[in-house]
């Protein structure tokens, strides 16, 4: 969330900042709503101090006058706090303004690539897709899964199932004890409040899963850890020596994927429920940059120890996420495809996401400051599985397994039929 007043005095530069979003904001009406709403506050607080004279001067005469006074400073605000929800309602669905160094673009065509690391194996035979291989193991079931719950679900079973923990275990293994982050088991379901917090509403709504509950507030499945670990600290004020924060957790996550209507529908690319090892910083705004840099090693990290081909591309300023101000995509090699897939996305929000969520810091002077926040992928479960059942498919069907992950194997070698 941007905060009016920095719009208000740095006008020029901020539309030519958001420009680069490809997004229409009608900057005409936000001023003209700050400027009503100013001035509605101004003509509020010179009746109350009218009132408030007229109450020490303990002039029976002024009874009627001062009441007078109570409906119209009444009517004030009930009309302020209009223009002020109107006003916050603009403002809040402004995305976050890119860091200069972000490559300008409208979509992924301008994004650029800045690592490719691995090689793409040349295989003897024909590689299957990664659902051949698992309903060819009767280890993935989809027709089941649309049964029971619907398209975008599916029955993971046997040896496979074993495989999506392992994964889960593993990465949450290497984050913690290599890469210093705090394993964290969160809620699953997320208020308003918190959902508003990190930028997935009031835009994101309809990709949104929202639980009925008999109460007043809202509910909503997590779409990613990322809301419930970043809101950690809102309302917060945090020491500055406890900083940088660190959390990691292993969550399912919850997505309708409104805006992918047709697209990949076979498989386990783009599913309603998957699962997600993700990682988020709290930090510093100046270390923003430092610790995306560092997020995103951590998470390409696990593709290195798994041998993974893959490639990290820097997103362009029309192809990032509303409250990211710079985004790194892993993207790991689908043989079946041929071609690199998004795995982890690794993103720095500044203080975007600090405002909206009144999430501060006190630095070494004491003052208050909003912290900056970063998070990332680190990986996706599924596509990881997808990445392995492909790249380390056997002619006969069978999958063989990963060095780092036959500790969390049992130790076998591969998965197959027999």
């Amino acid at each position: 969330m941007h905060d009016i007043k920095e719009i208000r005095e740095n006008l020029k530069e901020f539309s030519n900042q958001i420009k680069k979003r490809n997004v229409d904001v009608k900057f005409d009406e936000i001023l003209e709503l700050d400027k009503e709403n100013r001035s509605l506050i101004q003509e509020k607080e010179k009746l109350e101090s009218e009132k408030k004279s007229i109450s020490k001067s303990k002039d029976k005469s002024l009874f009627k006058k001062s009441k007078e006074l109570t409906d119209k400073i009444n009517t004030l605000q009930s009309k302020q706090l209009s223009m002020s929800q109107k006003l916050n309602d603009l403002l809040s669905s402004i995305p976050n303004t890119p860091l200069s160094s972000v490559p300008e673009g409208k979509d992924e065509s301008s994004n650029k690539e800045v690592e490719k690391k691995g090689s793409i194996k040349e295989s003897e035979f024909k590689i299957k897709s990664h659902y051949e291989v698992g309903e060819n193991l009767n280890m993935l079931d989809f027709d089941l899964a649309t049964k029971t719950s619907g398209s975008r679900f599916v029955f993971v079973k046997n040896k496979l199932a074993k495989l999506e923990r392992a994964l889960s275990n593993f990465m949450i293994d290497v984050h913690t004890k290599e890469n210093g982050y705090e394993e964290i088991s969160p809620p699953l379901l997320a208020n308003f409040d918190t959902m508003f917090g990190t930028g997935q509403l009031p835009k994101f709504e309809s990709d949104q899963f929202e639980i009925k509950i008999d109460d007043n507030n809202r509910k909503f499945l997590i779409p990613t850890a990322e809301v419930i670990l970043t809101n950690m600290a809102r309302e917060k004020t945090i020491d500055i020596k406890e900083l940088p924060l660190r959390y990691v957790a292993s969550t399912p996550c919850f997505r309708k994927e409104a805006g992918s209507y047709g697209k990949d529908t076979k498989g386990m690319i783009r599913q309603h429920q998957f699962y997600k090892v993700e990682l988020v910083s709290l930090v510093e705004p100046q270390n923003c940059e430092e610790e995306l840099e560092r997020m995103t090693k951590c998470a390409s990290g696990i593709l290195d120890k798994l041998k993974l081909p893959y490639r990290i591309v820097e997103l362009c300023t029309g192809d990032m996420g509303f409250s990211a101000q710079k985004t790194y995509d892993i993207e790991v090699w689908v043989p079946s495809e041929k071609k690199y897939r998004e795995i982890s996305s690794c993103s720095t929000c500044g203080t975007f996401q600090a405002r909206r969520m009144k999430a501060k810091y006190k630095n070494s002077k004491n003052e208050k400051n909003f912290i900056g926040t970063l998070n990332g992928s680190g990986l996706a479960i599924g596509r990881t599985m997808i990445a392995i059942l492909e790249n380390y498919q056997d002619k006969d069907g069978s999958i063989i397994i990963p060095d780092v992950l036959k500790p969390y194997m049992d130790n076998i070698d591969k998965i197959s039929s027999n």
